[in-house]
């Protein structure tokens, strides 16, 4: 901000700065990226709390005054709950789909109001919301071709019948593929199901023995921790994907990441990226413009992150998105 200048005397030292630029060869800012923030606390789990506090553990962390330090137009937060009429139903695979449906409700809204949509989630069953919102943010009823890119540990991929854990949080990316769970499905926003030729899973590296069957039968691809490291690797599986959808959501589990920056996670697994790494590969990702929403899931909270490295290592992914986003008006 320019103190004591008057309008007149404001734009024309404006101009000079673009003239002064200009003249060295670089190129003038672009424009600021517009964000809004959506927090996610359900889970879908059976026999522990359905709320999780993750989400409203980034946002304690001063999440939006960073954003807004940082010179992005930022939309009002919004919270996922269930209505009234919600609350009266049963079942927490049910009561997800329907948290998912809200979700997608305001995924939507926020794509055809021009921000990137960024998901503060409980944990990877809100993949199906976050599709399906950005399925339905068309300028019609028609729905979007939508397409995935699911940065985990976990491939996610299982069903009912293979699974060995019987966590719902092991199936989300099957579910979405229109393997399993229907009706959660259509619940959560999401109709039609994602072909499995649209989705692309990052640093995958534990998978139940079913659930690796099933995957080399999809045409689903795959980034190694490695692949996600070169920009050129990551760069083709987001520009063929973009060839055939409209829309591509990119989904990180904080369990993707090298232990040792989220060590109060129970599902962490060896020889993932670190925040530093991952979040170039999603600065490449967010370059091209048919990326438009980012979800973080199942951050450690509370006592399972004393030290904050975990949130600290999120905003860190957060922030290279944003990177991505501010880069489309540049050129690579």
């Amino acid at each position: 901000m320019m103190i004591g200048l008057t309008k007149k005397g404001f734009l024309v030292a404006a101009l000079a700065l673009l003239v002064a630029s200009a003249a060295r060869g670089q190129e003038a800012p672009s424009a600021a990226p517009a964000v809004a923030l959506a927090a996610m606390p359900y889970s879908g789990a059976r026999n522990v709390p359905e709320l999780s506090g993750g989400p409203a553990y980034l946002l304690a962390g001063g999440l939006e005054d960073r954003l807004r330090a940082e010179g992005v137009t930022l939309s009002p937060t919004r919270a996922v709950g269930l209505s009234a009429e919600d609350e009266k139903e049963y079942g927490e695979w049910h009561r997800m789909g329907l948290a998912n449906g809200h979700l997608a409700e305001i995924v939507a809204a926020n794509r055809r109001g021009g921000a990137i949509a960024v998901g503060l989630l409980a944990n990877c069953t809100s993949v199906i919301g976050m599709l399906g919102g950005l399925q339905h943010s068309g300028p019609d009823e028609v729905p979007q071709s939508v397409a995935l890119v699911f940065i985990d540990a976990h491939g996610d991929f299982n069903v009912p019948e293979t699974t060995l854990s019987g966590m719902l949080g092991g199936m989300p990316v099957a579910v979405s593929a229109g393997m399993a769970l229907q009706r959660l499905r259509r619940e959560s926003g999401l109709d039609p199901a994602v072909p499995t030729d649209h989705i692309v899973m990052g640093a995958v590296r534990d998978l139940d023995p079913l659930e690796r069957e099933a995957l080399e039968r999809s045409d689903v691809q795959h980034l190694t921790t490695e692949d996600l490291r070169h920009p050129d690797a990551v760069r083709r599986q987001i520009e063929r994907l973009a060839r055939t959808s409209d829309v591509i959501y990119v989904h990180v589990d904080m369990d993707v990441l090298d232990p040792a920056e989220v060590p109060g996670h129970p599902l962490t697994v060896p020889g993932g990226p670190t925040s530093a790494d991952l979040a170039a590969a999603l600065e490449t990702m967010f370059r091209n413009p048919k990326v438009a929403a980012l979800g973080i899931a199942s951050t450690p909270w509370g006592e399972r992150d004393p030290d904050g490295v975990s949130r600290r290592a999120a905003y860190t992914l957060i922030d290279g998105a944003l990177r991505g986003v501010r880069a489309r008006t540049g050129g690579r």
